[in-house]
């Protein structure tokens, strides 16, 4: 990261676009917002470093980054589709899903492998993050992971 002085100090969701949720759905957001608050490198690529305030909508099946760095209130919106991840968050939904079933009565083996093919999804899907967001937003692997959480909790890949 060419700047760690660049990060995202707060994060917002458009209600129109992610409404309310079940409350484990509400309870995984607020998690993935707070995890990728407390430790995040994110830096607007050609623009000057600062913290940064990422609210974030859908529009047509993309991903709307609407980004303001302070404290110049400096404004950056940036559209990410979500096609390329469809699959990446099935498949990680479906193995969330095993893993927490595999804890209450699957062998110890069983939940690691279980736990080991999650990671590797979860691994893939932030590299396609970090590839599609080139050029544009600029973010460390451990940023990648975490806003590749926030958005498979967001449930927003539009079907």
């Amino acid at each position: 990261m060419s700047d760690p002085t660049s990060r995202l100090v707060d994060i917002t969701l458009d209600p129109a676009s992610f409404g309310r949720a079940t409350p484990d759905v509400e309870h995984e957001r607020a998690v993935a917002i707070y995890d990728l608050l407390e430790l995040n490198e994110f830096h607007p690529v050609g623009r000057a470093p600062g913290d940064c305030a990422l609210s974030l909508s859908v529009f047509e099946q993309k991903l709307v980054f609407d980004i303001e760095i302070k404290p110049s209130g400096e404004r950056v919106t940036h559209i990410l589709s979500l096609t390329p991840f469809r699959a990446a968050i099935r498949d990680y939904h479906m193995i969330c899903e095993s893993y927490y079933d595999a804890i209450r009565t699957a062998s110890t083996n069983r939940i690691e492998s279980i736990d080991m093919a999650r990671r590797g999804v979860h691994n893939e899907a932030s590299e396609l993050l970090q590839e599609r967001l080139a050029g544009k937003i600029q973010i460390d692997h451990d940023t990648a992971r975490r806003l590749f959480t926030l958005i498979s909790a967001l449930g927003a890949t539009g079907g």
